[in-house]
């Protein structure tokens, strides 16, 4: 969380793209990459990403024991997961890889701190109130830190991260979708992206 303002939030359908995509990512300033487990081709691009100097790759959209130990086993360097139960939350902790669980409300964080975490992804961010539900939040909870995904973008990041219990954003406008040309990704705007959020920073 402390390596970049914004985490590229990555929905990959072809591991063909997985290294162009990272390096683009990486050499545009961001180097935390998390690949989301919501296509087949997830793992294989784990894999692939994992091969770029400087690129930190970790999984997202992990939901379960099983996909936790698929993703180690693929190289993932941290864990994301939309939500969190104690069974994810014991075998990640147990792992010693880097655990982001998502959450929502009070009951969350606090089920949360009593695994001994205090890190979190607020998700989805927007939905589940924006800004103002997670001052509300944060308020009892002093030294919990929170990566708010879902819904953030470009024009409201810095927003997010002008707040100080928020150490970093996630965001999915980084990479464009893939046309279907066959030209692959544009890496020169994934670059450009890339830049612009890895320059990101609060505004009062």
């Amino acid at each position: 969380m402390a390596l970049s303002p914004v985490i590229p939030v990555l929905v990959i359908q072809d591991a063909a793209h997985a290294r162009p995509i990272a390096e683009a990512l990486v050499a545009g300033g961001l180097c935390v990459l998390e690949v989301t487990l919501r296509t087949g081709a997830a793992l294989d691009v784990i894999r692939e990403m994992s091969q770029v100097e400087g690129a930190v790759v970790g999984a997202g959209t992990v939901l379960n024991q099983d996909d936790l130990e698929a993703s180690l086993e693929a190289g993932a360097r941290f864990i994301v997961s939309p939500g969190l139960t104690e069974g994810l939350g014991r075998a990640a902790i147990a792992s010693g890889v880097p655990f982001l669980p998502g959450i929502a409300n009070a009951g969350d964080i606090m089920r949360g701190l009593d695994l001994g975490l205090d890190r979190f992804k607020f998700f989805p961010a927007v939905a589940s109130g924006g800004i103002k539900a997670l001052r509300a939040l944060s308020a009892p909870f002093g030294r919990v830190r929170f990566c708010p995904t879902g819904g953030v973008d470009e024009a409201s990041a810095a927003e997010w991260l002008a707040l100080p219990f928020v150490a970093c954003v996630g965001g999915s406008w980084l990479v464009p979708p893939v046309a279907t040309d066959g030209r692959g990704p544009d890496v020169a705007e994934i670059r450009r992206r890339a830049a612009q959020a890895a320059a990101l920073s609060g505004i009062a």
